[in-house]
């Protein structure tokens, strides 16, 4: 049976993770494809993790912040999907398994309820959280050199790399999210500062909008699944023999090691 463009697109994104030999943007000679296309197309790997025996353990908010937006020209988010073989195990990372990784800090939802769109808002969020808890994403990018846009990013699962999630758990009714202080750290050296309210204005508004996007895919935010909401500053470039560390006023502090 002969496979279909978005199979054979999946299958080179797919091989450029196996063998982190990077490859050229996909949208460069299918400048036909939709958001929807590329959707399907992070769908078909996504579906190949999971008969392969790996499961899904939450979503991943991407596009958060309006300077990425406008750096590739568009005026939405994006998501992707994580999977357990994306947690970092002892908050470390072998930097040869892995592309092109960038750090960034995250407030992560996990959730005691479903959520489903597509009229959620952030207060039914808060509701159907559990606890929140300081997270760092490691994104990285299965095309060269990070020359992306929307659809090269959506149909790589949103730039998703690996992740790690704090062990201190937090009731979100007891704490302003969006004035929530994080600093990202280079070793001792702090490199930015950020807010909560970077994430499209509230992070729980930024759940909220996940769960109303995936409404038209049919997919609901599932009690149980980590939710990684955005980051509230620039990402950082990772580098072997680093340490990061995303320090959050109320969360506490969450590292990643590259070695």
């Amino acid at each position: 049976m002969e496979i279909t463009r978005h199979e054979k697109l999946a299958q080179a994104l797919k091989a450029a993770e196996k063998t982190c030999i990077a490859i050229e943007p996909i949208s460069k000679e299918n400048t036909d494809l939709t958001v929807d296309d590329a959707y399907q197309i992070q769908l078909i790997n996504i579906e190949k993790e999971l008969s392969d025996g790996k499961k899904i353990t939450g979503k991943k908010i991407g596009l958060t912040s309006i300077a990425v937006q406008n750096m590739l020209g568009v005026n939405t988010p994006d998501f992707g999907h994580l999977l357990d073989s994306m947690e970092a195990k002892n908050n470390t990372i072998q930097i040869d398994t892995i592309l092109q990784p960038k750090v960034e800090g995250e407030i992560a939802f996990v959730l005691k309820e479903d959520i489903k769109g597509p009229d959620a808002t952030a207060e039914d969020v808060i509701n159907a959280t559990e606890y929140v808890a300081a997270a760092i994403e490691i994104v990285d990018s299965r095309i060269k050199d990070w020359k992306i846009g929307l659809i090269d990013t959506v149909a790589d699962n949103a730039s998703s790399g690996k992740y790690v999630i704090s062990h201190k758990k937090v009731d979100p009714r007891t704490i302003d999210l969006k004035n929530l202080k994080m600093d990202l750290y280079n070793g001792d050296e702090m490199i930015n500062s950020g807010l909560g309210s970077a994430v499209l204005g509230d992070p729980a508004f930024s759940v909220a909008w996940l769960a109303n996007a995936l409404s038209k895919y049919g997919v609901v935010l599932k009690k149980g699944e980590v939710v990684l909401s955005g980051a509230l500053t620039g990402m950082l470039t990772a580098e072997k023999g680093k340490e990061y560390t995303a320090n959050f006023s109320e969360l506490g502090s969450i590292s990643v090691k590259f070695e």
